[in-house]
């Protein structure tokens, strides 16, 4: 398998880690993995780390992924916090975050794991709205 789902030690969050290119496929899978374990727990928090995995997708692709994609992933949550933690350097996944953030998501890039992990605790103590 292309990527591994783990739940945090503290259950506050899932973490993704990809280890190959990234392609909207990929992104399919390990997102309905992911999202059904964070049921699971009690969480909507994320931490995707794509250090080594950058993106296979085009602009367009990514735009339309991100517009109409995601709502056809079962069990997706649309109000989900992800921090994505990026290789230094990358700029591979700048439009997809781009369009992400436009969109109203709540999606943080990093290239500390450290501080990716305590904003995704940060925002797990938070009340739901």
């Amino acid at each position: 398998m292309s990527y591994t789902i783990t739940p945090a030690e503290n259950s506050k969050y899932v973490r993704i880690t990809v280890e190959a290119d990234l392609t909207i496929e990929l992104a399919r899978e390990y997102l309905f993995d992911a999202h059904q374990l964070g049921r699971e727990l009690g969480t909507n928090c994320y931490l995707l780390d794509v250090t080594r995995a950058p993106s296979a997708e085009t602009a367009l692709n990514s735009y339309r992924f991100n517009r109409d994609g995601l709502e056809d992933i079962p069990g997706f949550d649309l109000k989900r916090s992800v921090a994505v933690l990026l290789a230094p350097g990358d700029r591979s996944h700048d439009f997809y975050v781009a369009v992400a953030q436009s969109a109203g998501d709540d999606i943080t890039v990093f290239h500390d794991e450290a501080e990716a992990i305590a904003h995704l605790e940060t925002r797990a103590d938070q009340p739901s709205s």
